[in-house]
């Protein structure tokens, strides 16, 4: 009988060693992968800046002069934020040319759709790229510059010039295009860009005001590394 015990006690014990370097060894590869994915989602959101405004356009440091969407602003124009988002902002001689405004289509085909809008000064889009979505491989995906050109179609165009009406998809009587067989996820964009404009007309006076940091300094290629 003692021996029974015995035996059942090292089962227990081993079992239980066996359990927390398990749960150890999880919780690590949670916190590894969490990392990993917020590096990847940060190297994404910098090619996309570098795309908007392309070096030489600037002579800031795009990831560090940057202003948080407080109380200040209208934040439902852009959809659900996150509380870290940030705006940023490309200067040249000290003076803003271009606001780069982080927003978020709530309503993609599968989930949210998250983007960057440049706007320049006189209110033009600089451009516009996707930093996250997960959208139908082969349908909705088309929204990424990497699987089509799609998305340049917003290039050099603003609400005042287009029009609210006609700033929408061709199937809902607007100008830009839809995709064959999915229209969901480029509506949800197209809309997504037209808030962001109405944010920036909005908040044009703040948001080409805002002084440069105090450890500001010129970082052309900062925002590509």
């Amino acid at each position: 009988m003692n021996e029974l015990f015995a035996s059942i006690r090292r089962n227990a014990v081993g079992l239980g060693l066996f359990a927390l370097v398990t749960a150890g060894a999880i919780a690590l590869a949670q916190v590894t992968t969490a990392d990993l994915i917020e590096h990847n989602i940060r190297l994404a959101q910098a090619k996309a800046l570098n795309e908007i405004v392309p070096a030489g356009s600037y002579d800031n440091d795009l990831l560090t002069d940057t202003i948080n969407i407080d109380k200040r602003f209208n934040q439902q124009l852009l959809g659900p934020l996150a509380a870290d988002d940030k705006i940023y902002l490309a200067r040249k001689d000290g003076r803003i040319n271009t606001v780069i405004i982080p927003a978020i289509a709530p309503d993609g085909y599968t989930t949210q759709i998250k983007i960057l809008v440049g706007i320049h000064a006189d209110g033009s889009i600089a451009g516009v790229r996707v930093t996250e979505h997960r959208e139908t491989p082969g349908l909705g995906d088309k929204i990424d510059l990497k699987k089509s050109d799609w998305v340049l179609q917003f290039n050099d165009k603003s609400l005042a010039d287009v029009g609210e009406e006609d700033w929408a998809v061709k199937k809902d009587g607007g100008i830009f295009d839809q995709f064959t067989g999915a229209t969901i996820t480029p509506r949800a964009v197209v809309k997504a860009v037209k808030l962001a404009q109405k944010f920036f007309a909005h908040h044009q006076d703040v948001l080409l005001n805002i002084p440069p940091p105090e450890s500001s300094a010129s970082a052309p290629d900062q925002a590509g590394e």
